[in-house]
């Protein structure tokens, strides 16, 4: 009986010994052989071959195992420029700056670009293709109710134009004129399609050297084809001074700050209601006085209002808004209809927009930008906040050549260099060289006065 015993504890302990050894064996082949192969797709998103939006500007690749990129370099995508890649465990995601609406994509990881943990290198190239759809449809159709011809006519040339090529702009220096269009004419032989002018010295005119009722300047540039966008530095009383500024108290190393309260503007019988119902009376009357002429215009008032270094965007967002409508019903009444709207956003300041029932046009402010890549990123921000909405480059200087941001998809629908600060040197600026507009007039994606149609 102990002799049977014996043979059948020796009997077990030699069966686990070499089911032991041999599911050892087995781990160790498999594992061996993981090593031996290289990281295989399980699935990306998008899909292969699937559709997804413009403003989708992802891709996640998902493997069998962990992956390490041992070269991003050799990881491309047609017509688009690849700005980051991150890995979490068996999951590579790749961002893409430049992805365009209505296009075939198709990213390539290159033979050798990644590498299993455990694993090989790629053995052959990976490729995932994939299409992006259509954008959401513009609003065609002016806030201003009973827009005039003229308005129609000019907001109708932007859509559609839009996202095809890019008009030009000017600024005027300072206030009423045509003085950087006409240096830029010097420099190349054309003006730009678009001169804006500014009702910064609403306050003092009309006087000897300021006065917004003599049309002949807007009249000139607008019978010759070219476009009119008019902005509005709204100089209010500086308290305790016969002065006018619009930098809010701190803003601007104490010249031309005011500390003007635009909560207390929008009350109903203050003051400081009073003076903004007369402005808004009085420069009625320079908006009325050009659409009897026919002339719409390109109207951008209280920009980069979250910026909160101009009074208006000093206090709150309500506030603002409220600044807004109120212009906007002010103008309605009085029978204002050659306006197109533009509200300029400093971005992630949604809070601060006034609606789609009292905006036409996104603008976007952006000085000392070089890299195209970083505009488009800011672009694509606006177009996915505002999907309805066309989007301008509404102010800039020193940023990318108008081609590099054309090449990256920052496609404006206008641009606008801000104008000189010291314009007795002929050869250089502060904000657009000649360089720059011969970059630019060099495209044939840019308008140029001279190829502009009537828009009368």
């Amino acid at each position: 009986m102990k002799k049977n015993l014996f043979s059948t504890k020796l009997f077990l302990i030699i069966s686990f010994a070499l089911l032991s050894f041999s599911c050892k064996d087995d781990d160790e082949v498999t594992g061996t052989q993981r090593y031996k192969e290289p990281p295989v797709l399980l699935s990306s998103i998008p899909a292969t071959g699937g559709t997804v939006s413009f403003t989708d500007n992802t891709i996640r690749l998902i493997f069998d195992r962990e992956v390490t990129v041992v070269n991003l370099g050799m990881v491309s995508v047609n017509n688009a420029i690849i700005s980051g890649s991150s890995i979490s465990g068996d999951t590579l995601t790749f961002t893409l700056d430049g992805i365009d609406e209505k296009t075939q994509y198709t990213l390539t990881i290159t033979k050798g670009a990644i590498k299993g943990v455990p694993g090989l290198l790629n053995q052959e190239d990976i490729t995932l293709s994939f299409n992006t759809g259509e954008a959401p449809a513009l609003t065609k159709t002016l806030a201003m109710p009973n827009a005039s011809a003229q308005a129609n006519n000019v907001f109708n040339f932007l859509l559609e134009n839009y996202r095809n090529k890019i008009i030009s702009g000017s600024m005027a220096r300072v206030n009423w004129n045509t003085d950087e269009a006409d240096r830029v004419y010097r420099w190349t032989g054309k003006y730009p399609a678009i001169n804006t002018f500014d009702f910064v010295h609403l306050y003092a005119s009309p006087t000897n050297w300021i006065d917004y009722s003599n049309t002949t300047v807007a009249e000139n540039w607008w019978n010759n084809k070219g476009l009119i966008s008019i902005m509005w530095h709204w100089n209010v009383p500086i308290e305790g001074t016969s002065n006018f500024g619009f930098y809010y108290t701190g803003k601007n190393n104490g010249e031309g700050e005011t500390s003007f309260d635009i909560t207390k503007a929008v009350q109903d019988g203050t003051d400081e209601n009073k003076i903004i119902k007369a402005d808004l009376d009085k420069v009625a009357t320079h908006l009325l006085a050009l659409q009897a002429k026919g002339i719409p215009v390109i109207w951008r008032p209280l920009h980069e209002a979250a910026g909160g270094w101009f009074w208006w965007g000093a206090k709150d967002a309500n506030s603002y808004k409220a600044l807004w409508i109120l212009m906007f019903d002010t103008f309605k009444a009085k029978g204002i209809n050659n306006l197109i709207w533009v509200w300029t956003t400093e971005t992630n300041d949604n809070s601060w927009y006034p609606g789609d029932a009292y905006v036409d046009i996104i603008g976007r402010d952006i000085y000392n930008k070089k890299d195209a890549a970083a505009i488009y990123k800011e672009y694509l921000s606006i177009r996915k906040t505002y999907p309805g909405k066309m989007v301008t480059l509404s102010e800039c200087g020193n940023v990318a050549n108008i081609s590099q941001q054309w090449s990256a998809n920052a496609k404006w629908s206008w641009y606008m260099p801000w104008y000189d600060y010291n314009a007795t040197d002929e050869s250089e600026h502060s904000h657009a060289t000649k360089a720059f507009w011969t970059d630019a007039f060099a495209s044939d994606k840019v308008i140029t006065r001279d190829q502009m149609p009537s828009l009368k």
